[in-house]
């Protein structure tokens, strides 16, 4: 069985907004927020999210990135973006 929560102290316009996108998607405001939370749930954390990225294999190393970086400031010595 699935669990309860309530939710208090929610102000007016966080409220109505809440049941017009409920209302417009033909769904009550329970059903609305149950899919919500599901969907927030689903989502990674931002420190997920990061560490994900981090430990990604990108194809290139970061002395790669650097080195290139550096060769393309070296060409120039200016402003590239005119």
């Amino acid at each position: 069985m699935g669990k309860v929560i309530q939710i208090r102290d929610v102000d007016d316009a966080t409220y109505t907004a809440l049941r017009t996108k409920a209302s417009a998607e033909h769904l009550s405001l329970n059903a609305y927020l149950r899919r919500e939370l599901a969907r927030l749930a689903e989502k990674p954390s931002m420190a997920e999210w990061i560490r994900a990225a981090t430990d990604r294999d990108w194809g290139v190393s970061r002395d790669t990135v650097v080195g290139t970086l550096r060769e393309i400031r070296d060409e120039g010595g200016e402003d590239q973006t005119t």
